[in-house]
């Protein structure tokens, strides 16, 4: 298998080197790089999120140079002299598009990272503030929640008649907790909640993420 891809590499080593050429495969490598940033967060999270190794060790580099380099041979006026270019020369060339790649995907990873920290922050001070004295809307996350009766009130406009006594600003406070904490032994994203109301139902808060995009009921009207 090694044997393969450094053979493919040597492939290109050879047959690409003319400065506009040069020019034309670089930017059409980190178009596909930009292009191709889902596909490289998924081989990063099946990795566990992991850059073990170094810089070296990439994840999508070789293969958007190879998918780039078989599109390139595929236009009609590539020129037959590319194939005559000398190989030190074309190799020096090649190496400077990896590591231009290799920069482009770490920043990308980085980018995702900041993302995902981000996001770990606002869930904790989303926990943080459920767990002060005041419960704080889970839909405007601006207003305090008044539980009255068994219903839940907003100044947003939230209203859930649950119908339902015993439902008190505790056992609310422990229903959106339990559902944030379970999406997020599954997800990094900050959820967000909104009121629903189907047909003939109670109104439901539903707990939604823009990642997983499953809908789960965090507090049904009724509980």
């Amino acid at each position: 298998m090694a044997e393969g891809s450094g053979s493919r590499r040597r492939s290109l080593y050879k047959l690409v080197g003319s400065p506009p050429w040069k020019e034309a495969f670089r930017q059409g490598c980190l178009e596909r790089m930009r292009t191709s940033r889902d596909r490289l967060l998924n081989k990063y999270r099946q990795a566990g999120g992991n850059m073990s190794g170094g810089p070296q060790n990439t994840f999508l580099v070789q293969e958007v140079m190879e998918e780039e380099w078989n599109a390139l041979q595929s236009v009609e006026s590539w020129p037959e002299a590319l194939a005559q270019l000398e190989e030190p020369l074309d190799l020096a060339m090649l190496e400077e598009i990896q590591q231009e790649l290799i920069d482009q995907e770490q920043s990308i990873i980085s980018e995702y990272e900041r993302s995902l920290q981000f996001d770990e922050e606002c869930l904790s001070v989303m926990l943080a503030e459920w767990e002060a004295n005041s419960l704080i809307c889970p839909v405007c996350t601006k207003y305090n929640l008044r539980i009255a009766s068994g219903v839940v009130m907003c100044q947003c406009g939230l209203y859930i008649p649950s119908h339902s006594p015993e439902m008190t600003e505790q056992k609310f406070r422990a229903c959106l907790e339990d559902s944030v904490n379970e999406h997020g032994a599954h997800c990094p994203h900050t959820p967000a909640f909104s009121v629903t109301e189907g047909t003939g139902e109670k109104s439901s808060l539903l707990m939604s993420c823009l990642v997983s995009l499953p809908q789960d009921p965090a507090v049904k009207a009724g509980q």
